[in-house]
């Protein structure tokens, strides 16, 4: 049930005009401020606004209308409607403003590749589209396929985060359950940091060096015997 009655400004010009209320009353009552109130008293505000009447349109009864009047500090109270219009439930699916619609195909394929789990029908009441063109952009027959760029419905505004989420924990509620054999667990820290683990990883650099070395010091050692024989050479020429 409101807490504000219907056509606030509308009802407090009726008040003002027909009955004896403070202006704290009639603000409580139609939830504006006192000086407002008094603004429509004076004929500063809500010029050419028709008052309607509280009681005629069952918010207020006679008998709260009079106790009110005859007692300055008494607050009003919004009566409630007897009538309960019942919701009306879509169905179908969602629509979609025409200048958002050439982004549905962008949303679907985003849809399509980061929740794979979501039905055809989740999508359809996500974006308001038809299963002919999920089906087109799953099996990349739509006709505008090459240019399609996945995007978030949630930032083109198709949906909202709360919706996307809610679909998304539904179909993970009733996706069937992994193989015990399929699920990939990370091993611990302990053994992946292990002595024997970090030996094992960093062993072939290690080898590496050590050939290095070794080559290098037989480079040395070759570019050495050449220049022994070298000097041999000069001493015999100067002979």
């Amino acid at each position: 049930m409101a807490n504000t009655p219907l056509m606030p400004k509308a009802t407090a010009v009726w008040l003002v005009d027909n009955t004896a209320l403070s202006f704290t009353q009639i603000a409580s009552f139609c939830k504006l401020h006192p000086l407002e109130v008094k603004a429509i008293a004076d004929g500063e505000a809500a010029q050419g606004i028709k008052g309607l009447d509280p009681v005629l349109t069952g918010q207020l009864s006679r008998e709260e209308l009079e106790k009110a009047q005859t007692d300055p500090n008494y607050v009003l109270k919004l009566q409630g409607s007897k009538v309960v219009v019942p919701e009306s439930k879509r169905k179908g699916p969602r629509y979609t403003p025409v200048s958002r619609r050439q982004d549905r195909p962008n949303a679907i394929l985003w849809l399509v590749r980061n929740h794979p789990e979501l039905k055809d029908a989740q999508i359809m009441r996500l974006v308001g589209t038809t299963k002919p063109t999920i089906a087109a952009i799953r099996d990349r027959t739509h006709w505008n396929s090459a240019n399609l760029t996945p995007s978030d419905p949630v930032t083109l505004s198709l949906c909202s985060q709360l919706e996307l989420d809610m679909e998304v924990e539904k179909a993970a509620k009733n996706a069937p359950p992994r193989p015990e054999g399929e699920v990939e667990m990370l091993m611990p820290v302990e053994e992946t940091t292990s002595e024997e683990a970090l030996a094992a990883a960093f062993s072939k650099p290690i080898e590496r060096e050590v050939e290095e070395e070794i080559d290098a010091d037989a480079v040395f050692a070759k570019l050495n015997s050449l220049k022994t024989e070298g000097d041999g050479a000069d001493e015999e020429e100067q002979s």
